[in-house]
């Protein structure tokens, strides 16, 4: 599916925020590295909640890049449980970008990040069991 096809995903993002002139690579665009790292922030803040305490990711897999984004541009990043299992848990991401000047919204990636569950020695420990997967 090209990014135009699709819609953005209903509710409130886990992360909204502005891609800066810091966040470009050498070439003026912004860095894909900057992108990851903020789907990686949105995952982790929803392992955290699933898990009521520490997640740390152990694969990101998928990633796509299917539109830049631009200095000034919105990027809003969506997260939602896909997969649990006795320590781990999948969150897919998706990141839209918004220009400043237009309500137009574009799909920019999705991935697929999977965390587990740590206790305080950082060894993995079993998820809440009331820890339910929504339904597609």
């Amino acid at each position: 599916m090209l990014a135009k096809e699709a819609s953005m995903p209903s509710g409130a993002p886990v992360i909204r925020t502005i891609a800066m002139p810091a966040d470009t690579n050498p070439a003026g665009d912004i860095f894909g590295g900057w992108l990851m790292s903020q789907m990686d922030l949105a995952a982790g803040s929803v392992a955290s909640l699933i898990s009521r305490g520490r997640a740390a990711t152990i694969k990101a897999e998928a990633m796509v890049f299917h539109s830049p984004v631009f200095v000034g541009d919105e990027v809003s990043l969506f997260a939602r449980l896909i997969k649990r299992g006795r320590t781990s848990m999948q969150i897919e991401v998706e990141a839209w970008r918004r220009s400043r000047d237009s309500r137009d919204t574009t799909k920019v990636t999705e991935a697929i990040f999977t965390f587990v569950a740590i206790d305080d020695h950082r060894r993995p420990r079993p998820l809440p069991d009331d820890v339910i997967v929504p339904a597609e």
